[in-house]
């Protein structure tokens, strides 16, 4: 593990700051994502964002989202704070009596998601570093009912959690946010069990963005600058001794993209009119195990 520069840390705490504020200003306003994210529920695969009154719009997009009905049931409060980019409860393939660990777990809709696939004999960790976020969490968990969950307020990078004692891993569009992917997967590695298994929603590029986009701090918190490219993402991930990493890509559609773009100010950082920059960046859906 290489030691950081005082440059290099700098950077990295000047955007752990920015994403810190931006999400804890969302949920201190119950501000729906969908002109501050990389993408609004208008997005045919979904991604990172969601909300107000639920209009039949939102609700189609959370629909969407998720592949069970379970998300339909839980009340506008915990859907409206859904900033995701796929559905990771799914995609982990969870079985009742397990433990998981949500990175990043914002409002907890995958948390309330995953409780009812693990049932009471299991339990779900919910970590997230915004307080206003946490709060608004065990706010949406006395509204569930749901005892078999908790949210403890900590870094991905650093988590809250003892090693060796989890199941499965599940995280929703959020390691994008970090400025130090690689040590969230040795974290990842640290706290599984050994035959644990990761599975993850999450925005990654095919090709290098542009430097504009990269130094803007406003795009990290719109899930674009942070996106690793996804060989990159990869090896990150097989660095910190996973197995057997998968990766499934889903592609944005044209509109969304062309509406990021707009809400991010970025027209004159991404040629639109070049076919190769609506697949430079996808929603990957990415899975692995821990031997």
């Amino acid at each position: 593990m290489t030691t950081k520069t005082k440059q290099e840390q700098d950077q990295v705490d000047d955007v752990r700051v920015h994403v810190r504020e931006h999400y804890g200003k969302l949920a201190a306003e119950r501000v729906p994502i969908v002109q501050e994210s990389c993408c609004g529920p208008s997005a045919e695969s979904g991604c990172c964002g969601s909300g107000g009154e639920l209009s039949g719009e939102a609700m189609a997009h959370v629909s969407k989202l998720y592949q069970s009905a379970d998300v339909l049931e839980l009340p506008p409060d915990v859907t409206e704070m859904s900033f995701g980019c796929g559905d990771p409860v799914t995609l982990a393939t969870l079985n009742p009596g397990e433990t998981v660990l949500d990175l990043g777990s914002g409002g907890g809709i995958d948390v309330f998601l995953a409780g009812k696939r693990v049932g009471e004999s299991g339990r779900v960790i919910g970590v997230d570093m915004t307080a206003e976020m946490i709060e608004k969490a065990r706010a949406n968990q006395a509204k569930v009912g749901a005892t078999n969950v908790e949210f403890r307020l900590g870094e991905i990078e650093h988590l809250p959690v003892a090693d060796d004692s989890v199941d499965v891993i599940i995280s929703n569009c959020v390691v994008n946010l970090s400025p130090d992917k690689p040590q969230v997967f040795r974290e990842t590695f640290r706290v599984l069990k050994s035959g644990g298994r990761l599975a993850v929603s999450d925005i990654v590029t095919d090709g290098p963005l542009p430097d504009e986009i990269k130094s803007s701090l406003s795009a990290w918190a719109g899930c674009v600058a942070g996106a690793l490219d996804v060989k990159d993402y990869i090896a990150a991930i097989e660095a910190a001794g996973f197995v057997d990493v998968q990766v499934k890509p889903v592609y944005f559609d044209k509109a969304m993209v062309d509406q990021a773009v707009a809400d991010l100010d970025l027209e004159d950082q991404v040629d639109t009119d070049n076919d190769a920059v609506y697949k430079s960046a996808f929603s990957a859906n990415v899975t692995a195990h821990k031997p």
